[in-house]
């Protein structure tokens, strides 16, 4: 069958507080396949995408640790099935040697491929089944949606509105930053660190 390689558009708030949608796009089209996720596989994703390193070694990081301990790689994911709206998915690992598919959940999946920085795939039929294609104005409100979601409903800092960033002084945020860090709570980490950037760009702006 026909595979054809995804990317990682964004993730957004679910329909419950526990639940967030990932986004994958097809990397040579405009086709999307969402996909819904728990708030753990959620910040497992989240944390590797914008590289933030938690204080202790979560479950996908200790898989990746094993794995290289025995020269394991993972060559590719596959969302290999879509049956009664739940994808299935397929780790491709090799040992030089030989070559399994071990079965996972999709979001699992996902998280590992981020880890080894290995392809991830579909299949066309997949595509075509649960493909879609979002106006510029849902694809803005994607964006917009992602960038909300990145504060986790379980947060432990006093940072809990968007609003409330901007009243933090620098040192505040670097103290919240290592809050939420500890409580690995890596999707406000995230917006946390994004706020510390933006305003570190602009004083670089203001000197200049």
């Amino acid at each position: 069958m026909q595979k054809t390689e995804l990317k990682i558009l964004g993730i957004s708030s679910g329909h419950t507080s526990t639940s967030y949608t990932l986004i994958l796009e097809e990397k040579n089209g405009s086709r999307k396949l969402p996909i819904i996720i728990g708030a753990f596989e959620a910040q497992a994703i989240a944390i590797e995408i914008e590289k933030i390193v938690p204080v202790r070694p979560m479950t996908h990081d200790l898989f990746k640790s094993l794995s290289e301990s025995f020269d394991i790689k993972v060559k590719e994911v596959i969302i290999h099935r879509l049956h009664e709206g739940i994808f299935y998915a397929h780790v491709v690992c090799a040992n030089g040697t030989r070559e399994h598919e071990i079965d996972a959940r999709t979001s699992d999946a996902i998280a590992i491929a981020l880890r080894f920085k290995c392809p991830i795939f579909t299949y066309e039929s997949i595509l075509q089944d649960a493909g879609i294609i979002l106006s510029d104005l849902e694809a803005e409100e994607l964006e917009k949606d992602e960038k909300r979601s990145r504060k986790s409903p379980s947060a432990k800092t006093s940072a809990e509105k968007p609003a409330d960033l901007a009243k933090q002084s620098m040192d505040d945020l670097k103290k919240l930053l290592d809050e939420a860090i500890e409580v690995e709570n890596y999707i406000l980490a995230a917006k946390l660190r994004d706020e510390i950037r933006r305003r570190e760009e602009g004083k670089e702006g203001d000197n200049g």
